[in-house]
């Protein structure tokens, strides 16, 4: 990472995933000892940012923010070596100071000032950027220079807007301050909360004030209208919202709007795959006569990938693509639809009847267990798998609300670029995975049962409820996905106790729907960044004589909740929930497990609980 003044000067490491996931653009980076914010894309140097190439992500893309995105790139980086001075440690994610307001860490000081006061300096190490600190002027123990930290307290509205805390203003009730005030900031107490937490004034008639008075409804009144500030590009837009005060390092002071898609086979050879996965780039060299189009394959960014199989194979694959592409482009009709729908050619890829065995796709079905037999049709080990997710956007206060339609706007989502961006950020990760394909008849039947018609109802009203209260237009999913999303939750918590990974480094996907074209599955995959996600743990859980017994431990563990009656008998119309029976004791998991952040599941359409059989799917 490196921030823009005085020149670059790293001061810190994330990993490429967590600059999607957790660090994105906007968000709040709390280093050791400094509180950066990630800058927009318009800061970010592209020399090093390696471009990605992947199609149905890429449309996905520009549906939601535009046709004039055209790339997707990694974030930019560059070897470590062992010289602390050398470019690599100019090459990174450009960030800058976050929240602008230091407080002396000195117990007799706790002065409280703006980094732009001239009364704390930055003491930059070249050799260990993690120690990288501001220092306060005045001298603690041993006439050393103590620490200046983060003001713990900021300011962001639901509209995506962040601000450093008003704290004169707050002070001073909105009055105006005395030129040569100065304000600290202290602590009384030994809780650290709010209520404990006072900002005082050096102004003779102006008395302390506790910083539980800036939280909640009343902060809301007290503190000033929404400046409509977007510090990550420097930028204020016409806002007058209610700001919230948030503690610096909440979880709500930044969520992500991605999209997130699987590399899917294009072809049955590693080489035709691989051909197609960069045509883009490739296709211009069919035009050239043969030995000059050979000369300028090496010259290709995708050559370390076709080195290995030659130039004139590579050549054959070329230009053997060309002709199959100008045949179809002439036969088949155009539709501006095409690749949008993300989730039917994953469903048909893991489906398909054949195996594929390519460096980013590798299949094997297996026999289904048959304590299962009855309702799931087929069990698929994925030995390989790559997905990508690009960075579309990010809100605050509120999550993006989880939309069955995942190339729809997310409505408040504040924009990564000052302009319409022309290439947002991306992370690939590689794992494993099991995916489990249901029986449609069985589905189809279960749906049609009285009882799950009722309890549909009565999830349905909640979530017509629940979207009402945030002006969110009603989208249920449908009941097959509630019961396929249940069901994936409890199997990760048995996965996790069996496969030895953690049951945050597990993820989702569902597809569910019903109609002409029906999906009824789940994939269970590994979603840790590092090499825990390809050990193979997982996919060795999807064979016969170990995926049985797991599948009947978990169905069995769900049926009771240690929160039960109260998770059993839970009504989500009262409440105002989307989830029926479903809690923190049973079902609930990370967020980088979840698809839907925790909504639409309900073990009664899974099993019998307390409350009775309410349209259990398995006895």
């Amino acid at each position: 990472m490196s921030t823009p003044s005085n020149g670059p000067l790293r001061v810190g490491e994330l990993r490429p995933s967590q600059l999607l996931h957790t660090y994105g653009v906007g968000s709040v980076a709390d280093l050791p000892n400094l509180s950066t914010m990630v800058l927009g894309l318009d800061h970010w140097d592209l020399v090093r940012a390696t471009p990605l190439t992947e199609d149905r992500l890429l449309a996905a893309v520009r549906r939601r923010l535009g046709p004039q995105v055209t790339t997707l790139r990694m974030p930019p980086q560059m070897q470590e070596t062992s010289d602390p001075f050398g470019e690599w440690t100019r090459v990174g994610v450009p960030v800058a100071l976050f929240p602008r307001w230091l407080r002396c860490s000195r117990e007799q000081c706790n002065q409280l000032s703006p980094a732009s006061s001239g009364l704390f300096e930055l003491e930059e190490h070249y050799f260990r950027p993690e120690n990288t600190r501001y220092v306060h002027t005045c001298f603690g123990a041993g006439g050393r220079r103590p620490t200046a930290v983060p003001a713990r307290f900021l300011i962001a509205c639901p509209a995506g807007h962040m601000d450093d805390f008003p704290w004169q203003y707050f002070v001073h009730r909105g009055a105006a301050a005395a030129a040569d005030c100065t304000l600290s900031l202290v602590e009384r107490g030994t809780t650290g909360e709010a209520a404990n937490i006072f900002v005082q004034c050096s102004c003779p008639n102006v008395a302390d004030r506790s910083m539980a008075e800036a939280m909640g409804k009343r902060g809301e009144r007290e503190l000033p209208a929404c400046r409509g500030h977007h510090p990550h590009l420097g930028t204020f837009d016409t806002c007058g919202e209610k700001v919230r005060t948030i503690a610096l390092g909440a979880t709500n002071s930044w969520f992500a709007s991605q999209l997130r898609v699987f590399s899917l086979p294009k072809a049955e050879e590693p080489l035709t795959q691989a051909v197609r996965e960069h045509w883009k780039s490739l296709s211009p060299l069919a035009a050239i006569p043969a030995e000059a189009a050979k000369v300028l394959l090496p010259t290709q960014a995708c050559w370390p990938e076709l080195e290995a199989y030659g130039a004139d194979k590579v050549w054959k694959a070329v230009t053997d693509e060309a002709a199959a592409f100008s045949q179809s482009a002439s036969s088949a009709p155009s539709s501006d639809d095409e690749g949008f729908d993300l989730a039917t050619p994953e469903w048909e890829a893991f489906t398909a009847p054949r195996q594929y065995n390519l460096p980013d796709f590798t299949t094997e079905p297996v026999a289904v267990p048959s304590t299962a037999a009855q309702w799931l049709e087929r069990v698929i080990l994925v030995h390989r798998l790559r997905e990508v997710s690009a960075l579309t956007g990010f809100t605050r206060i509120d999550a993006p609300e989880w939309m069955p339609q995942d190339d729809e706007p997310t409505a408040q989502a504040a924009p990564l670029t000052k302009e319409s961006p022309v290439w947002v950020p991306c992370a690939e990760l590689r794992g494993e995975g099991v995916f489990l394909a249901f029986r449609e008849e069985r589905l189809a039947d279960w749906e049609k049962r009285p009882e799950v018609v009722t309890r549909e109802k009565v999830l349905k009203a909640a979530h017509v409820t629940w979207c009402q209260a945030r002006g969110i237009e009603p989208q249920w999913p449908g009941i097959r996905y509630v019961l396929l999303h249940t069901l994936a939750h409890v199997l990760i918590r048995s996965f996790a106790l069996e496969c030895g990974y953690g049951a945050s480094g597990i993820a989702e996907r569902v597809y569910a729907r019903s109609g002409e074209s029906p999906m009824a599955g789940i994939l269970l995959y590994t979603a840790a960044p590092d090499s825990e996600g390809t050990l193979g743990g997982l996919v060795s859980l999807g064979h016969r004589d170990r995926l049985g017994p797991v599948i009947d431990q978990a169905l069995e563990e769900a049926r009771l909740c240690s929160s039960d009656p109260m998770c059993s008998e839970h009504d989500p119309r009262v409440h105002g929930r989307l989830h029926g029976a479903a809690c923190h004791a049973c079902l609930f998991a990370a967020e980088t497990s979840c698809e839907r952040g925790n909504h639409y599941l309900d073990r009664a359409l899974l099993v019998e609980t307390l409350a009775g059989d309410l349209g259990a799917f398995l006895s």
